[in-house]
């Protein structure tokens, strides 16, 4: 068994859609970023990547490449499921946490589980997918940006 933890975090600014796990999400605010810069699927795709020491998501899909500008990063997620299912690792599970002041997320963390176990040929109760407050504090709490964690269980 092998685990991998992943972190990413984008800044919130006016005029793009806010996509986390995959789901658009309305809100005044989206996430700033080469691709749709959803930050869960980032962290996920870094901590799978890491689980099997492939590297991180950089190194695989390059803000310098104008390919992945506006890039679906669930479909990059399914590039670094096929990436690792060819060298022979398996998902046994993964967790995720979100941190954000706003928007609730509660209502969306099903669907999100769907897109991101499809995503990754998994059942969708092999993904946890978490959303927390930081009660006001930091950039996440004063409402500047979202993060977020995941781990994953290779085999």
């Amino acid at each position: 068994m092998r685990i991998g933890h992943g972190y990413d975090v984008h800044r919130l600014v006016e005029g793009r859609e806010l996509v986390l796990g995959g789901v658009k999400i309305p809100y005044e605010k989206g996430l700033l970023g080469h691709s749709d810069a959803d930050v869960l699927t980032h962290a996920l795709m870094d901590a799978l990547l890491g689980a099997c020491a492939l590297g991180d998501i950089g190194k695989l899909f390059p803000d310098s490449d104008a390919a992945y500008k506006g890039a679906d990063s669930v479909e990059l997620l399914k590039k670094v499921c096929s990436l690792i299912y060819s060298k022979g690792y398996r998902i046994s599970n993964v967790d995720c946490t979100v941190l954000a002041q706003r928007p609730k997320l509660a209502p969306y963390i099903p669907q999100m589980r769907e897109i991101l176990s499809d995503a990754m040929d998994i059942a969708a109760d092999c993904v946890s997918v978490k959303a927390t407050t930081e009660e006001g504090l930091g950039f996440t709490g004063e409402g500047l940006g979202i993060a977020a964690h995941a781990v994953a269980l290779i085999e």
